[in-house]
């Protein structure tokens, strides 16, 4: 079973693919809930370790088309403010005017404009990640986790996701060279996503 369903390898390209009734039961609109969400990233700090960190307040939707994997849809929205990794120390220095400027920039929004399937559980998104008031595309793979209903009678899905980005490319340059060579803080980001959203009633 996929997220956005999949197509059967015995279509023709003049007629539809069969749909799975399962996967066209997921068909629909939902909400990312953030208290079994999390959104992480991982940098790397003074060239020999990975410092972790996620924002604990963000916003988000879904519509998943079962039949149509190309009609499904995302977006994201972040408060800036809500980065933890931590260290309150960081926390202050990632907010300031070095990196996020979060007084000025509260928000970081992730807008798609592409989704597909690329086999089994696995799927691709792309989209328009505004940071900074810079809007660049990036590319999220995506594996389906399952669906199912909680003892709440909410109608689940879930999914995990990974993307790579290079931060200068928004205009996070911040950095402080090291003694033995290299920089404090690494260029590539690493984004890591733990989605659970809700079907909508």
């Amino acid at each position: 079973m996929g997220i956005f369903g999949r197509k059967n390898d015995t279509a023709t390209t003049t007629a539809p693919a069969a749909v799975n009734p399962d996967l066209a039961a997921l068909t629909g609109d939902y909400t990312i809930d953030p208290a079994h969400s999390t959104l992480g990233f991982v940098a790397r700090h003074a060239m020999v370790t990975n410092v972790k960190g996620k924002f604990t307040e963000f916003t988000g939707a879904l519509h998943l088309d079962g039949a149509d994997p190309a009609a499904s849809t995302a977006t994201l929205d972040i408060v800036m403010g809500s980065i933890d990794t931590g260290s309150a120390d960081r926390d202050g220095h990632l907010k300031s005017a070095d990196f996020f400027r979060t007084d000025e920039f509260p928000a970081m929004t992730f807008r798609s404009t592409e989704a597909k399937a690329v086999g089994g559980d696995d799927y691709r998104i792309t989209g328009d990640l505004t940071i900074l008031g810079v809007t660049r595309p990036v590319t999220i793979d995506l594996e389906f986790n399952g669906a199912a209903k909680d003892p709440f009678g909410n109608e689940r899905v879930g999914f995990e996701g990974r993307a790579e980005i290079l931060r200068s490319e928004w205009g996070l340059t911040w950095n402080a060279a090291l003694e033995t060579g290299g920089v404090l803080v690494s260029d590539k980001i690493k984004l890591n996503f733990d989605i659970s959203a809700i079907r909508n009633a």
